[in-house]
């Protein structure tokens, strides 16, 4: 085994857009082994670059695309690529993970990350190779959409774009490779505000690894396991995360009319076996995926990516709409304008609202579907009352007032899931570091309802569960993996056999483990613990050399996700800031059991002091253990003015 850590390419590149040089950014093996990798990588080369009142669209912004250590190596389901930024929309920092190959083209060309600075003085594209970097002027692709700009660029290469909506500064716009994308947070804004149209990265170069014998052993293991369980080798190769509509519906958490609602009488029409039996053309697939849960379909006479559960839900029964095939229209335009769906749709439900309850008129109501296509491209070219729905419900509710039923968690738009009956989601919800994301908030509505049946309207429990999905989705992220492959932690027989004796005991003890849990993930040197069900331990071991353990992986993901919060704090996030609408923490559901609302001060009280917490800011103490480094005085004027900030905030 090699004293060096391999697995990494052991490169990152800088690229100042403003004077079109290039150069390495220091990072050493210390580094790698601090962070792994992917979002937590990014997160910590932002963390020592922002300042406090830095904003997204000024040119001292960074963009950092980064891989994981696993890509490039064989293992499944590891061609994922993140990339990290001050968000437009929410103002603090935005991570947006994507499946296209531009991470395993990066790697190719030599490099485990690049970093974007400054802001080009006319559109651009940047070309790696393992040669350097050629800027080329991309005049000519302004104005083209996703597709027509990928398809001028050179074939063999991973490409990254955007599209009208990044161009014209979106607050929602994303960034495209092949037909994925790194969808929220507005990271395609950042890539218009600097000019930066496309990227492409090429190469030959491909990562040595540790044990290629023992990691070749732990891939051919790790994709049986995933073809074998009920979630990841049955239900989303067959029906994809559509086939999440109908057990959303049975257990209310279906989002409908603006999040009103949990159910849709509707449903059948946009679901999963609906889109299979009457739409799906092929099944398709990320690169190195075994999974396959990607759908072709057909739109205008073309095959194009099918829609996922959140475009389904939230331009479905969100907005009162039955109409599959008009949803696939939609979906495809979005993803030609670069647009993220689900603060698209959520910015469109809030204006329908608006609409229903006298408050503001732009042409947009329930069950209305004929004029969505001409609102989706005003709002990507910024036109009209298009130019306000570009901003987001939050701006929206700002201006126009109905602060209560405008749908997100800190800027962002929630996507799909009604948290009102998956109360542990709804706190996910509120203590995401980078809004309404329900990846980043821990997932946790995976164990309240759509994998398995825990008690989702008890509040027990479920801070120190959202704490641990939460850390262990951010280094299984951090490491390159999809993180459909975290499903795969769940023992099978808790989806297959719910009725099993067994079965039911688990899910009743799951509310009362949160001891057990905090002091699992609050060991920052625990003990080599590693269990086969997740296999990503084993081959971060394997393909890099570093002493890889679930314990370890959930230390780094801790590490992650208070790097981020104290970036926040230091771009100016308040203390409280952690909440949700009042739709879902003061109106039940159902106006007949009152446990049907999120009790989230009373879970936030335990998450906070479970995590090292004061109000949402990691103590100073919390932050040491980690070996975050951050000076005491600094950290101390920070905190001080976002509690003072916060103060009287409702």
């Amino acid at each position: 085994m090699s004293d060096k850590l391999l697995g990494y390419m052991g490169r990152v590149l800088k690229v100042d857009l403003t004077s079109r040089t290039f150069e390495e950014y220091p990072w050493t093996d210390s580094d790698r082994e601090r962070t792994l990798g992917g979002k937590i990588m990014a997160a910590d080369i932002l963390y020592r670059h922002i300042e406090p009142g830095m904003k997204a669209f000024d040119e001292s912004n960074w963009i950092v695309v980064s891989t994981g250590p696993l890509t490039g190596c064989g293992c499944p389901n590891t061609s994922r690529f993140n990339i990290s930024t001050i968000s437009p929309l929410t103002g603090i920092v935005t991570s947006s993970n994507c499946g296209g190959d531009f991470g395993l083209s990066l790697k190719r060309a030599g490099y485990d990350a690049v970093i974007f600075s400054g802001r080009s003085a006319a559109p651009v594209t940047v070309n790696i190779t393992c040669s350097g970097v050629t800027f080329d002027d991309a005049s000519d692709l302004w104005g083209m959409s996703t597709s027509e700009t990928q398809e001028q660029l050179p074939k063999r290469a991973g490409k990254l774009v955007i599209g009208s909506a990044g161009e014209n500064k979106v607050l929602f716009a994303c960034v495209f490779s092949n037909e994925r994308t790194a969808g929220r947070g507005g990271v395609g804004a950042v890539f218009g505000d600097k000019l930066l149209k496309a990227v492409t990265a090429s190469g030959h170069k491909i990562p040595e690894v540790a044990n290629r014998e023992k990691l070749k052993k732990t891939n051919a293991k790790w994709t049986k396991l995933l073809m074998s369980h009920p979630l990841t080798g049955r239900q989303l190769p067959k029906l994809g995360t559509a086939g999440l509509i109908a057990p959303m519906q049975a257990h209310g958490i279906l989002a409908t009319k603006n999040f009103s609602k949990g159910r849709f009488d509707g449903f059948e029409k946009v679901s999963g076996e609906e889109l299979a039996e009457k739409h799906l053309i092929s099944n398709a697939a990320c690169t190195t995926c075994v999974i396959r849960c990607a759908r072709t379909v057909k739109v205008d006479g073309k095959n194009v990516k099918g829609p996922e559960l959140e475009t389904l839900g939230l331009l479905g029964p969100n907005i009162l709409n039955d109409d599959i095939e008009i949803i696939l229209k939609w979906n495809y335009e979005l993803d030609e304008l670069g647009m993220d769906s689900i603060s698209a749709s959520g910015a469109m439900a809030f204006a329908m609202e608006l609409k229903e309850k006298g408050i503001w008129d732009c042409g947009l109501e329930f069950g209305r579907t004929d004029n969505i296509s001409q609102m989706l491209n005003d709002i990507a070219h910024r036109r009209g009352d298009g130019d306000i729905l570009a901003d987001g419900a939050k701006r929206m509710s700002e201006r126009f007032g109905g602060k209560d039923f405008a749908i997100h968690a800190k800027g962002m738009e929630l996507s799909a899931y009604e948290p009102r009956r998956a109360v542990g989601q709804g706190l996910g919800y509120a203590t995401s570091n980078r809004g309404g994301c329900h990846l980043n908030a821990g997932y946790l509505v995976v164990v309240e309802g759509l994998g398995l049946d825990v008690d989702s309207l008890t509040p027990h429990g479920k801070a120190a569960l959202s704490i641990m999905f939460q850390n262990l989705m951010e280094s299984v992220s951090a490491c390159g993996s999809c993180l459909f492959t975290s499903y795969a932690v769940l023992p099978g027989f808790l989806v297959d056999k719910p009725n099993l004796l067994l079965t039911r005991a688990v899910l009743a003890c799951f509310p009362y483990v949160g001891p057990v849990v905090n002091l699992l993930s609050h060991f920052t040197k625990a003990p080599a613990v590693n269990i086969p069900l997740l296999p990503h331990s084993y081959a971060i071991k394997y393909a890099t050399g570093i002493k890889s353990t679930m314990a370890r992986m959930l230390t780094w993901g801790a590490y992650g996700y208070n790097i981020e919060r104290i970036s926040n704090i230091i771009l100016g996030q308040k203390a409280g800031a952690d909440k949700l609408p009042a739709r879902f923490t003061d109106v039940p559901q159902d106006r007949d059991n009152p446990k049907t609302k999120v009790p989230l001060e009373r879970m936030k009280k335990v998450y906070y002091r479970a995590r090292g917490w004061s109000d949402g800011i990691p103590k100073y103490r919390r932050l040491k253990s980690l070996g975050i480094d951050i000076d005491k005085e600094f950290y101390e004027k920070i905190a001080e003015e976002a509690h003072q900030n916060g103060k009287g905030d409702s």
